[in-house]
């Protein structure tokens, strides 16, 4: 053998021992991989409907960092699934929550949600990066992003008065939804039924939507009509995307008039040819058939509350005008084909709790003694001059909510934000939604398949308003994870009972903490702000 033979050979030798020892070193470094949580033997729904699948799931430094059939390593804590179902965090699209600073979370984390969209129908802060700021430091147990909202921008340029805006006012308003989408917010939204933004014409919205769709937001409205109505208030949201060149999203899609009970099939043709078209439309809605808002809102016309209270108390208190008023309710109340506000229950009013819990004819009849239509009225405008108060209104078929929930491209949100446990009687989707979602439309009703059910509140909620690296069980993601027993979950929230937690979601993982573990709460506050980038 030459010498070059020889060194040939050495040299091999050593290559060999080196790719053998690296190798070596990198089995054992997987074998002794330390995670935060691992989780074992869980039936995977990742999100994205398809099929269930069993793995483990390691978290470390509040992401996923592995998912496979069987993970060796140590764990800080290490969870036994148990054959129950690991799923994305739920994402809920239609929150309100600006002040979840002073009031509790909890009732969301205990039906699985990890993250709030807010802002939303037009409500928002106006200064986004200090909310969004305040978010992330002063610790809160969940995610939050938040819509700005046309409503407040209106309000903080031209108060409540009802006309159209100015060139300048225009452009005041165009500078502030401008930078609140510099500092992050996901998108603009309206509430187009509330007052100031009722009295805005659809061009005043398309100006101020273009703006957010130069940054890549969406737009989600809570539209002009819900009621008899709907077709075209619809037709206008898909108009301002189109005008816009921006995707669209209609909040708490619904048929709000009992006299257009079962055509639904209409309204989502509506958003099924405009996505023919290509427009992006996307519609979320909460599984009761029951809305909540409040009483001014809802039941008095909007012209009466033009320039704000005291002009409202004005008109109210003027003859001529308050008989104009009264005839306007009797022609709301017919076209909707109620003949009373039976359908309309008190949730909270402040000024007298003893309310709360009863319907209007009930609050009316205690009252008066006689609970005529012209009474109801009266009691009606003497609980707005009151305080004004917080409504449930059973307005809606069954049929259509569960068309409706059927859709490929429906969402589930609630339409709730935090609050405190006991005061009122509130609406029970606060409580229950997306528990009642798993509960009463896929396990009972057989409505839906669970996995398409966890993809509704998780990954299209995500790629809907462009929230990065959530919504799926992916390595690389966020860990917001949920361990659900899919035979127990259950919203125990009832109209009756409405201030109980849903059961049967045993852990609750934000950013790699568990918030809920072995179904109590812990106390930690892993929640993050999420910017549009």
């Amino acid at each position: 053998m030459t010498n070059r033979q020889v060194l040939y050979f050495i040299n091999s030798v050593l290559l060999l021992s080196l790719l053998i020892f690296t190798t070596c070193a990198k089995q054992g470094s997987v074998h002794s991989s330390t995670y935060d949580i691992l989780i074992k033997q869980a039936r995977i729904a990742d999100g994205t409907g398809n099929p269930w699948y069993y793995s483990d799931v390691a978290i470390k430094d509040g992401m996923i960092v592995k998912v496979e059939p069987s993970i060796q390593g140590k764990a800080s804590q290490v969870i036994d699934a148990r054959n129950r179902m690991l799923t994305p965090g739920f994402i809920d699209v239609h929150a309100h929550a600006e002040n979840v600073f002073e009031l509790s979370s909890e009732r969301f984390i205990r039906m699985g949600v990890t993250t709030l969209v807010t802002g939303n129908c037009g409500s928002s802060v106006t200064d986004v990066d200090s909310f969004l700021n305040l978010t992330q430091h002063k610790h809160i147990p969940l995610n939050i992003a938040t819509l700005i909202g046309h409503n407040s921008v209106r309000r903080s340029v031209m108060g409540e008065i009802s006309r159209q805006p100015t060139a300048n006012e225009l452009a005041q308003m165009e500078k502030l939804v401008g930078k609140a989408m510099q500092q992050g917010a996901v998108g603009f939204s309206t509430g187009l039924i509330y007052v100031p933004g009722t009295y805005a014409k659809t061009d005043e919205v398309i100006a101020l939507a273009k703006v957010a769709s130069k940054y890549g937001g969406i737009y989600a409205s809570h539209i002009r009509n819900e009621g008899n109505g709907v077709m075209e208030a619809i037709g206008e949201a898909i108009q301002i995307g189109e005008a816009a060149q921006m995707p669209v999203e209609i909040s708490h899609f619904k048929i709000s008039s009992k006299a257009l009970w079962g055509s639904s099939d209409q309204t989502i043709n509506l958003v099924s040819e405009a996505r023919r078209k290509g427009l992006q439309v996307t519609i979320d809605q909460y599984a009761y058939t029951a809305s909540s808002t409040r009483l001014s809102s809802n039941l008095i016309p909007s012209w009466v509350l033009a320039g704000g209270f005291e002009t409202a108390k004005e008109r109210i208190n003027q003859p001529d005008t308050l008989k104009q008023i009264v005839e306007a309710m009797k022609n709301g109340i017919g076209e909707s084909s109620h003949t009373d506000y039976s359908y309309a229950v008190v949730a909270n009013f402040k000024s007298d709790t003893t309310y709360n819990g009863k319907s209007i004819p009930q609050v009316t009849y205690g009252l008066k003694g006689d609970s005529t239509l012209d009474n109801q009225i009266r009691v009606i405008l003497d609980m707005y001059l009151a305080g004004d108060a917080q409504m449930v209104y059973h307005s809606m078929g069954e049929p259509d909510v569960e068309r409706i929930m059927q859709e490929p491209f429906t969402m589930i949100a609630s339409d709730a934000g935090p609050g405190n446990l006991g005061v009122g009687v509130p609406h029970p989707r606060g409580y229950g939604n997306n528990a009642r979602v798993l509960a009463r439309y896929v396990r009972e009703k057989k409505l839906l398949p669970f996995e398409d059910a966890i993809r509704k509140m998780s990954s299209l909620p995500a790629q809907t308003f462009g929230l990065k690296n959530r919504g799926y069980i992916r390595e690389g993601y966020a860990a917001d994870l949920l361990l659900i027993d899919e035979n127990l979950v259950t919203d125990q929230a009832t109209f009756g009972q409405p201030h109980q937690y849903a059961t049967g979601i045993d852990y609750v993982i934000v950013n790699g903490k568990p918030v809920i573990s072995a179904g109590k709460l812990t106390g930690e506050l892993p929640g993050q702000s999420i910017r549009k980038k």
